[in-house]
């Protein structure tokens, strides 16, 4: 029963994000939209209709844009599994293709592994229907609390 409260508060702080209600508005703007589709303990599918707003000069999906959503998803994943938002230490996206405006996109962040208070996350973006690679992001994420387990 815990582990269903840790994840409803986990998609509670990423529903926030995305009406604006926690953020600022730099990830309101970049997560406006977002979609839960499923979620379970350390996991979080998503669909995502690429916004206007976050375009580049070509009309693609805004690298940056697309950054601060492969952050905050999967911090949100880790959040389902440690109960808390953790700190950025290393993240890293490699860009395989690029999303238009108005494309529907899905995201899907996975954890993959824990080590003391440091929890590892990888977050794969693709093309809504044929599953192209557009993005994958890897981050590792540090616990802010001292003395806290990933367990806890």
């Amino acid at each position: 029963m815990e582990e269903d409260a840790i994840l409803q508060k986990s998609l509670k702080w990423l529903r926030d994000l995305s009406k604006g209600n926690i953020s600022h508005e730099l990830e309101a703007l970049t997560l406006e939209g977002l979609q839960i589709v499923h979620a379970q303990k350390g996991s979080i599918h998503c669909n995502f209709v690429v916004p206007t707003r976050a375009s580049d000069p070509d009309g693609n999906w805004h690298v940056g844009a697309m950054a601060t959503l492969i952050d905050d998803v999967a911090a949100a994943a880790i959040y389902s599994v440690v109960d808390h938002v953790k700190l950025s230490l290393d993240f890293s996206i490699s860009f395989y293709s690029t999303a238009k405006i108005q494309e529907e996109v899905e995201i899907e962040a996975k954890v993959i592994g824990e080590k003391g208070r440091l929890t590892q996350v990888v977050v794969e973006v693709t093309r809504k229907g044929n599953r192209e690679l557009i993005a994958l992001g890897k981050q590792w994420m540090a616990s802010d609390k001292k003395g806290m387990r990933p367990s806890q």
